[in-house]
């Protein structure tokens, strides 16, 4: 394959902190900030300044470290036992997206296996966390090239909300496939979800692929059946939070609709994340807990209000689309088919 190399690099560990992309800002400011203690990484994740799964679980990472250089003067085992709850703590930020758990687990074994002292395990920590950043974009450049085998020459393909390489730490799952297919075929484009109620797909999707010259057409969430009837979408890929052990999916919300609306019009929609993101302890997407968000997400666009004062809001972060609207899980190991319960027990032995 052609390599395609993004222009951006979301978040990684410089010297004793984490600088990441600040996302609350877009489209009007691109900026990086430092994140310097545990409980601003903490914030950092739940308030979406870093956001996407594979770039949360590396930001949980990294907030592991920031927590044990806050711990470093405490006897061994006291800064062991503080540092493995404030670890539990940062997996605590979001409660959706299982990379997030998965990171923090990565570092919690480090804490527990390691036979250094404090500074020794520090820098294990800080290692483990620089690790897991640089195979992220390898891991995703394999979805990108797994993925773009089954890219129609000259498709077009509908996204929603953000999975490219500002929800990752600079490559893209969904996103990565698209790259990748284009890096092939320039014929390639895109139609992006606004995603509602973040617009995650208008203020972060366009923004990315803009960047990389990959034509690009911005439509609001409801329009998808109607390009879709007119033969104008060949593909969807999107990414997710969590799969089950069953492949039913979790990615944000809006996402079941536009698997509904894909199978009723016979078009492919694939699902593309690591195999970090399929959490194999829970057998069906009904044991996903689900993130209910500021209702402020909903009422309000750019601090005004859009609605009537007093209206009842409810915001789930995230739906589950069933594993039989699914064509196919593209993940670093291969593109995961249906039998789901077997493939994807078949990918974590290999």
């Amino acid at each position: 394959m052609t390599e395609f190399k993004s222009k951006i690099r979301t978040i990684e560990w410089v010297d004793t902190f984490s600088r990441m992309v600040d996302q609350t800002l877009f489209p009007y400011e691109f900026k990086y900030v430092d994140i310097k203690t545990g409980d601003d990484m903490f914030d950092a994740i739940k308030t979406m300044i870093v956001r996407g799964a594979p770039a949360i679980g590396i930001a949980g990472a990294h907030g592991v470290v920031l927590y044990a250089q806050e711990l470093k003067n405490l006897p061994r085992d006291e800064f062991i036992k503080k540092l493995l709850e404030k670890a539990d703590y940062m997996a605590t930020s979001r409660p959706t997206a299982v990379n997030l758990m998965w990171a923090v687990e990565k570092q919690k074994e480090v804490i527990k296996n390691s036979n250094s002292d404090v500074k020794g395990i520090i820098e294990e920590l800080k290692q483990n966390a620089i690790k897991l950043e640089n195979e992220d974009i390898e891991i995703n450049k394999k979805i990108g090239d797994y993925g773009a085998e089954v890219v129609p020459k000259g498709a077009t393909l509908l996204t929603h909300c953000n999975a490219g390489a500002l929800a990752t730490v600079g490559y893209g799952t969904a996103l990565g496939v698209v790259r990748s297919a284009f890096a092939n075929d320039p014929t390639i484009q895109v139609f992006a979800d606004e995603t509602r109620p973040r617009q995650q797909g208008a203020r972060i999707t366009t923004l990315e692929l803009t960047m990389d010259g990959i034509p690009t057409t911005l439509i609001t969430d409801g329009m998808c059946s109607y390009f879709m009837k007119k033969g104008m979408i060949d593909m969807v890929v999107t990414g997710a939070d969590r799969i089950a052990a069953n492949g039913d999916t979790a990615n944000k919300i809006g996402t079941y609709t536009v698997a509904i609306a894909a199978k009723y019009h016979n078009i492919p929609f694939y699902i593309a994340a690591p195999l970090s993101t399929i959490d194999t302890s829970i057998k069906t997407g009904d044991e996903i807990p689900i993130e209910e968000r500021s209702h402020d997400e909903v009422t309000h666009i750019n601090g005004k209000a859009i609605c009537a004062e007093g209206v009842n809001i409810i915001n789930p972060g995230f739906d589950v689309t069933p594993h039989e609207l699914i064509s196919g899980i593209i993940t670093e190991k291969g593109i995961l088919r249906p039998d789901y319960k077997k493939s994807i027990a078949e990918a974590f032995k290999n």
